[in-house]
């Protein structure tokens, strides 16, 4: 039963919404553990710096390209919203999307060592959990909506991502120092996990799929999103704190070349980072977003995600390394749950999967481009590490006054308060030709 058919019955109501959230744990760690940038990150990393001698703005620039997938989540969203397959928006694109990130991490493992033929395998694998992953955001939205448990379930979707940024701190620490076929048979392995979960947990209302519904539905998805104002500008205000130059993947060659850290050592700093982002998590979800308003916690958390990153500052030893990326673990997970509820919120109903995946695509182009943009400065420019520390820190903070412009319907509000959806214009595309 789905949380939908649920509502009105108080038990059944719990169940459908436990269902849900064991749903959304699976669906979240299965396309998260195993993407390009959580687990395999510092097997590929090290592969790319010390056997195909990388330098860093070639590094990121493979994790650039690797990630572009994830930038094309809306034309996926606007597929699974508009164009059910075996009559399914959800299930029959995360069991798919799943069986072939499966299949694209074996492949990985009969690859030549070179860059190029690295670079087109994990693109595949990335394009094929971006299908998974927009299904089950898709999944997420709907029963957020329905539930009025937004807050609640936006802070789980994090806690489960920085669950899997913790597993993947030892565990790639230890895969980056073994062949990288080890890497891919564990990544496929965990990509498979949703197809079996999915296939016993999700139900949906069938639906139908004919040619001259289709494009009726996708008529009504644009008109959906582009009268979707707040939905736009909680776009912008993401940009404008994502797009500060990063400083990840020179990181990476400060722990190696600077501290002299192995791959377990750096797989420890990401476990910290992990584990003060579940805590983050936990906190916002459990306690922050029952009793303060989503306005006051954008503000307060994207501070938070700004003085994270200026904790970079303070980066030359071992230890403060570690103290560093806890307290970037806790502040930066702050300002993602808080920035991804706003994203929930935001979102026009009918147009789930598009809607949300479209905002998400703005989160990841703009901090994995400034990831390349900040290895750019420092391998050209002759940046300086603490400059764009700087520069990080102080792009992010100017996103805050913005927050104040929102409409406070969608921000002046706590979760647990059931209230009709944000900027509903019309009915869902799939209910308008039912």
């Amino acid at each position: 039963m789905s949380v939908s058919q649920a509502a009105g019955n108080p038990a059944e109501e719990r169940r459908a919404i436990l269902i849900a959230g064991l749903l959304i744990v699976v669906g979240v760690i299965a396309t998260t553990l195993p993407q390009v940038v959580i687990l395999a990150y510092i097997p590929l990393q090290n592969l790319l710096k010390n056997a195909l001698h990388a330098d860093r703005s070639g590094n990121a620039a493979f994790l650039f390209w690797t990630t572009m997938p994830w930038n094309l989540k809306p034309l996926v969203g606007l597929c699974e919203d508009a164009l059910p397959i075996f009559g399914s928006r959800r299930k029959s694109y995360l069991m798919i999307g799943g069986a072939l990130a499966t299949l694209g991490w074996f492949a990985l493992w009969l690859m030549p060592i070179r860059y190029a033929p690295l670079l087109t395998v994990c693109v595949v694998i990335s394009s094929a959990m971006v299908v998974a992953s927009t299904a089950i955001g898709g999944y997420m939205v709907e029963a957020a909506r329905v539930s009025a448990s937004s807050g609640r379930l936006t802070s789980l979707r994090n806690f489960s991502q920085q669950f899997s940024v913790l597993v993947a701190g030892p565990g790639g620490g230890l895969l980056g120092a073994l062949a990288i076929g080890w890497t891919a048979i564990t990544c496929g392995s965990i990509a498979f996990l949703i197809v079996p979960v999915a296939l016993w947990g999700m139900r949906e209302q069938r639906q139908h799929s004919a040619p001259r519904r289709i494009m009726q539905e996708a008529r009504a998805q644009f008109r959906s999103i582009g009268r979707a104002g707040t939905m736009w500008a909680a776009a912008g205000i993401a940009a404008l704190f994502y797009v500060a130059p990063g400083v990840f993947t020179a990181l990476f060659y400060i722990q190696q070349n600077d501290l002299h850290m192995n791959t377990e050592a750096q797989g420890f700093l990401q476990l910290l980072n992990g584990a003060f982002g579940m805590l983050a998590a936990l906190l916002y979800g459990g306690v922050l977003c029952r009793r303060f308003t989503l306005r006051t916690l954008l503000m307060v958390c994207m501070v938070l995600g700004a003085i994270g990153n200026l904790a970079y500052w303070f980066y030359a030893t071992p230890m403060q390394a570690r103290i560093a990326e806890s307290i970037w673990g806790f502040g930066f997970t702050m300002a993602e749950v808080a920035m991804m509820h706003l994203m929930v919120r935001a979102t026009p109903a009918g147009s789930e999967a598009l809607g949300f995946s479209l905002l998400m695509s703005v989160r990841n182009f703009c901090l994995y481009g400034s990831n390349w943009a900040g290895a750019y400065f420092i391998d050209h420019w002759h940046l300086n590490f603490h400059v764009l520390v700087l520069l990080n820190g102080g792009t992010s903070l100017l996103a805050v006054p913005l927050v104040l412009l929102l409409p406070k319907a969608v921000t002046m509000v706590r979760d647990g308060v059931k209230e009709a959806p944000p900027e509903l214009t019309q009915p869902p595309p799939h209910a308008m030709n039912a």
